[in-house]
């Protein structure tokens, strides 16, 4: 059974969506006209508030149209517990300037579960095959 969040709107705020019932992402989108310049971002403010419950969190990705077709892209975090607008900043990585339109899709948020973990400070960590080799370690 899938899960129901309460969702709360702030004047003329669209409802999340889903544009086909498997897409793991539901739609959210601007309230406003707004121009993102090159090498610039711009925040929207969705006016969309959801109930996202303990051990969940609501990840904001990109949608794949507008990075591919128009190079923006924007990431973000939505905590249980948090039940103001949910804002997106999106980042313009291309060279043109590029118009949002009120009633655009400008991300989609997903719901994932998540393990709310401890964390204890111990003096050192267990031995790995990867070690602490980082970015670029194993190689092309």
């Amino acid at each position: 059974m899938r899960e129901v969040l309460g969702v709360v709107l702030d004047e003329e705020a669209v409802y999340p969506d889903r544009a086909h019932e498997a897409d793991a992402g539901a739609d959210l989108f601007s309230r406003e006209d707004k121009w993102i310049w090159p090498w610039s971002s711009a925040v929207f403010d969705t006016g969309v508030h959801i109930a996202i419950p303990k051990g969940y969190v609501g990840e904001i990705e990109p949608k794949s149209g507008l990075n591919v077709n128009h190079n923006l892209v924007g990431w973000g975090t939505i905590d249980s517990g948090y039940t103001g607008s949910i804002r997106v900043k999106l980042y313009n990585l291309g060279w043109k300037p590029h118009k949002v339109h009120k009633g655009d899709k400008i991300s989609q948020i997903v719901i994932y579960p998540v393990e709310l973990c401890g964390f204890s400070r111990v003096e050192t960590l267990d031995e790995t095959e990867r070690g602490t080799g980082g970015f670029g370690s194993t190689g092309r």
